[in-house]
């Protein structure tokens, strides 16, 4: 599940998580709200989604086993740059941001090995909502998404 952070430094982490179900349909935050908490899925899909005025929120992408949700608690000022919502029941491993925080901030390896996983997963994230824009908005047949 944190498969690119060192084996001791996953342990530690997946010991503050804590085990939740998110009900199919629940918005599981909001673009812009605060971001205090952050998700790994173990069963199910969560939609990361953006909002676009005037039109209806454009799914980035959709996560499922293993993979992180949420990126915005480990940067201030801690707001959520995208939305997201369970697509199916979602079980979930929940870990509150500001005790993920402070253990980053009282062990300088485990915080490096925790801010290269998140940017890793962010650096993918940025990669995917631009080819998603791409698809949804550039003119069909220009080949910018390519």
């Amino acid at each position: 599940m944190v498969r690119s952070l060192d084996r001791a430094h996953g342990e530690r982490l997946m010991g503050t998580a804590r085990q939740v179900n998110i009900p199919a349909g629940t918005r599981v935050f909001e673009e812009g709200g605060h971001a205090d908490r952050f998700w790994i899925v173990r069963t199910g899909t969560v939609a990361l989604d953006m909002h676009i005025p005037g039109r209806r929120p454009a799914v980035i992408e959709t996560l499922g086993f293993g993979e992180l949700v949420g990126w915005s608690w480990l940067f201030k000022p801690y707001v959520w740059q995208l939305g997201a919502q369970a697509m199916t029941l979602v079980r979930a491993y929940e870990f509150d941001a500001a005790q993920v925080r402070a253990l980053c901030e009282g062990d300088a390896d485990f915080g490096r090995d925790v801010d290269h996983w998140v940017g890793e997963v962010l650096a993918h994230r940025l990669h995917a909502a631009r080819t998603r824009l791409l698809d949804l908005y550039a003119p069909h047949g220009s080949g910018l998404s390519r």
